[in-house]
């Protein structure tokens, strides 16, 4: 019998990026709908993620947190989905570039803006990210000309790196540039996207409905 897969999250988190990735591998999988009050806090969860923060999967005896570790597992723990270049494979290396640039520099940069916090230009090369221009012009660069951010194939890279696009567009830390609408276009009309949408959308749906009842 494969090892179980459990996906803990909340309908409005970065859980939607891993409900994407896990619908992209198509493997079943068992969802653990957790609440911001209390059952992310719960010693049951604190033993999953002692962060208490969504998403996080456990695979068996295996237990994995962050957005960009999960889809970077979830595709070598599949390789049958074909979402990763294989090891050895020359796009190996910029897969992982995209991968730790979403989940650094970009992440860092969006993060920073959100919350109103800009590096004064003097101190910028102490910060990782260095500026939100560099990292916008970057990410420009990344998208344009052509259909994937690694390769000519859609990759985990791209629910990951792809999301963080998608998302800044959507909360404004990203200028809606037409190579970021055209990317975004492109990789969030896939089916998996979409089953991955509808399936959160319901959720939280439900839980409106619940909590006015």
């Amino acid at each position: 019998m494969p090892d179980e897969l459990v996906f803990y999250t909340h309908p409005m988190s970065r859980g939607r990026i891993v409900r994407w990735m896990l619908e992209e591998v198509g493997q079943p999988y068992r969802t653990e709908i957790l609440g911001y009050a209390a059952s992310m806090k719960s010693p049951e969860y604190l033993a999953i993620n002692p962060m208490g923060k969504v998403p996080a999967i456990r695979h068996g005896e295996t237990v994995v947190t962050e957005c960009g570790a999960i889809c970077t597992y979830l595709a070598d723990a599949f390789p049958e989905a074909g979402l990763a270049p294989p090891p050895g494979d020359r796009l190996r290396g910029p897969y992982y570039r995209w991968m730790f640039f979403a989940a650094g520099p970009v992440e860092a940069a969006a993060t920073n803006k959100a919350l109103g916090v800009e590096v004064p230009e003097d101190r910028r090369g102490s910060v990782g990210y260095g500026s939100l221009a560099d990292v916008v012009a970057t990410l420009e660069a990344a998208v344009t000309g052509r259909d994937y951010i690694v390769g000519e194939r859609f990759t985990a890279a791209d629910v990951y790196f792809g999301s963080h696009i998608g998302w800044g567009m959507q909360f404004g830390t990203l200028e809606a540039r037409p190579a970021f609408e055209a990317y975004w276009q492109r990789i969030s009309s896939r089916p998996a996207a979409k089953r991955a949408q509808e399936i959160d959308d319901a959720l939280l749906e439900a839980q409106k409905e619940s909590a006015s009842d």
